[in-house]
């Protein structure tokens, strides 16, 4: 079976994967990107996170990202193919500008501003939406809202639905119906070379890790795909 590699959301690390690498059954590993988990104080940079990225693939793999990590998966797949079997999105079918760079940079200021920095509201925001246990070990792993504005900077620019379209590999887009960042998914379906989309019912932005079980199931059915159509 193809190996896996999963990429985290925005100020998250790879500790957010931690439930899919206990159920992997191909190979599986979690990228830290610039700036997050173990490479905390890094410069994050759009080029910096594709290295990540590609580094961490040592045979074409299934890369399946989240979030911030979608649109870093799908800028890694269309600028190295030949080193991604198949591309899975989840939760990253809005197209970045101003809609999005807002929100989050205002966000950034307000949480700046308390004495932890957000990290007690953090706390409370993941322990109400996850398991206990994969809730711990997304904070254990730390959540970098410091690396905000230079990811906005790294996106104003970025064409994802061009990048997307570059990459002529097998695409499954999957959102919860309920996540606010599907957007404009039909325009992202629209432009795949070989798409698939998915949504699953009543499920928000965090779905591959509030409903991880649900989620490693379409991630490992997408990888077994990639496997038999390889074989052929």
């Amino acid at each position: 079976m193809v190996p896996v590699v999963f990429v985290h959301g925005i100020r998250l690390s790879g500790a957010a994967w931690a439930e899919q690498l206990e159920r992997a059954n191909p190979p599986a590993t979690a990228v830290d990107l610039p700036g997050h988990g173990a490479r905390r104080g890094e410069r994050f940079t759009l080029a910096g996170a594709v290295d990540a990225v590609v580094e961490a693939i040592d045979e074409p793999a299934l890369v399946v990202g989240h979030s911030l990590g979608g649109y870093v998966a799908v800028a890694a797949a269309a600028r190295h193919p030949d080193r991604v079997a198949g591309l899975l999105v989840a939760g990253s079918t809005c197209v970045p500008g101003k809609t999005l760079e807002t929100p989050f940079r205002l966000a950034h200021r307000l949480l700046m501003r308390l004495p932890d920095r957000g990290e007690r509201l953090s706390r409370r925001q993941f322990e109400s939406v996850l398991p206990p246990k994969l809730a711990q070990a997304v904070l254990d792993g730390g959540i970098a809202t410091e690396v905000i504005p230079d990811v906005a900077k790294a996106f104003a620019d970025f064409d994802v639905l061009a990048e997307l379209a570059a990459y002529p590999g097998p695409t499954w887009l999957i959102n919860g119906s309920r996540d606010h960042f599907r957007r404009h998914e039909r325009r992202f379906f629209d432009v795949c070379a070989d798409g698939r989309l998915v949504n699953v019912p009543k499920a928000g932005h965090y779905l591959p890790m509030a409903r991880g079980q649900e989620f490693s199931c379409l991630v490992f059915d997408a990888a077994r795909s990639l496997s038999i159509s390889g074989s052929r």
